[in-house]
């Protein structure tokens, strides 16, 4: 696990919000120092093969923007209307990484030749092929065609039956990929010049521990590296049979290594490890520093130890239960009520740490995942030792949200 947050790391952020007199509450907190680490370790960890940057893990444009000067593999986006921003905003090379049916965003884009020529966009079906085309039809399109990335799902099917990894795209073999690759050929206003495969199951599932579960899960995830590998070589081999690809995207924060060694993968995507979320705190290969931390009022004391923050209930998501939740991590000793949890407006904390917290006084917590946090607050403060450096809007805080 990386090196807990200390008492003393806790008085530096108290001591810069003071100093920059920003007493609002709940406030999110980036330490500079500890992202642009993690920024580091990433692209040793990925070598020589580039890093595009998931935006949906960060979802603030200054952060995005200093990832991409650290990684300078262009952008993993979350939306069209994402990537169609991120375009205005300069950047080049914009991969969405899921489909899109936003037809006011593919009419954006069909009548721009800078974005025509800067995203890339994901599809798995014809659907998403005739959409396009539908686009092009009913706009004054340029003659320029729409870059499309085939996606093929990576995740592993041990046995039929058995499905582990996110259930992503309907295209999992080798032949699949080359058919629709083919298909594909039969629409003049695209061309197809990539392809992604995501391991969600290795890149995004912990595996640190000796518990029988963890044991498993580290079994699972090496033979499914080599079946991974095995099967995205050979979809990829197929497919530039049919196609130039320019560009074969796999992996994530967790994945990095066996990604990489896959030589069929010509670029890895990174986003989460920036963060250092809560829930990358248990893997073997890697140990991100926590670069984000989110500070709640107290507002309550309904009893001698617990304490009732405002908000707090900001849980992530993804299948329920306790891994999901915002994690207290100053001051320690504090746990949820049982019955009561994390609370949309005020959530109640207990444990022997309450009975020294006043009204007014800061709890502090990491959260589950990495990009959440940006849809609930509008800024966040970023810090560099004992400084508020910057207040940079998030998302939400430009008044933009993608989905």
């Amino acid at each position: 696990m990386p090196a807990p947050l200390s008492s003393r790391d806790f008085e530096r952020y108290e001591r810069a919000l003071a100093d920059a007199s920003l007493h609002h509450r709940p406030v999110a907190i980036l330490d500079l120092e500890r992202f642009d680490a993690n920024a580091r370790a990433l692209k040793k960890r990925a070598g020589d093969t580039p890093i595009r940057t998931a935006t949906k893990s960060l979802r603030v444009p200054f952060l995005i923007e200093r990832a991409e000067r650290t990684f300078g593999g262009g952008l993993l986006a979350f939306s069209l209307a994402e990537a169609l921003d991120r375009v205005e905003e300069g950047f080049g090379d914009i991969l969405v990484a899921y489909p899109t049916s936003d037809f006011d965003a593919l009419r954006r884009l069909v009548t721009s030749e800078r974005a025509l020529a800067s995203v890339t966009l994901m599809v798995d079906s014809l659907g998403h092929a005739d959409m396009i085309e539908a686009a092009r039809r009913s706009s004054r399109s340029t003659n320029a065609p729409v870059r499309v990335c085939l996606e093929l799902d990576c995740s592993y099917v041990p046995v039929r039956g058995v499905h582990l990894g996110a259930l992503r795209s309907p295209l999992f073999s080798p032949s699949h990929a080359e058919s629709f690759a083919r298909s594909l050929t039969r629409y003049s206003g695209l061309t197809l010049v990539g392809l992604m495969g995501y391991e969600s199951q290795i890149a995004g599932t912990p595996n640190r521990g000796m518990s029988p579960m963890r044991l498993l899960t580290r079994g699972m995830q090496a033979l499914s590296a080599r079946e991974v590998a095995a099967r995205r070589g050979e979809a990829v081999k197929r497919v530039r049979e049919v196609s130039d690809l320019e560009f074969v995207n796999g992996g994530g924060t967790g994945s990095i290594e066996s990604t990489c060694a896959d030589p069929s993968v010509t670029e890895v995507a990174a986003g989460s490890g920036l963060i250092g979320p809560a829930s990358f705190d248990h893997f073997v290969r890697f140990s991100p520093e926590p670069a984000l931390v989110v500070g709640f009022p107290v507002v309550r004391r309904p009893a001698r130890n617990v304490a009732t923050i405002l908000g707090g209930g900001w849980v992530a998501s993804g299948p329920p239960g306790i891994d999901r939740l915002p994690r207290v991590v100053h001051p320690r000793s504090l746990g949820y009520v049982g019955l009561e949890g994390a609370g949309e407006v005020q959530t109640p904390l207990r444990g022997r740490a309450a009975e020294r917290l006043r009204v007014g006084d800061t709890v502090w917590v990491r959260h589950a995942k990495a990009g959440e946090v940006a849809e609930h607050v509008d800024t966040y403060a970023v810090v560099r030792e004992d400084s508020v450096v910057d207040i940079v809007p998030t998302y939400r805080g430009s008044g933009r949200a993608y989905i």
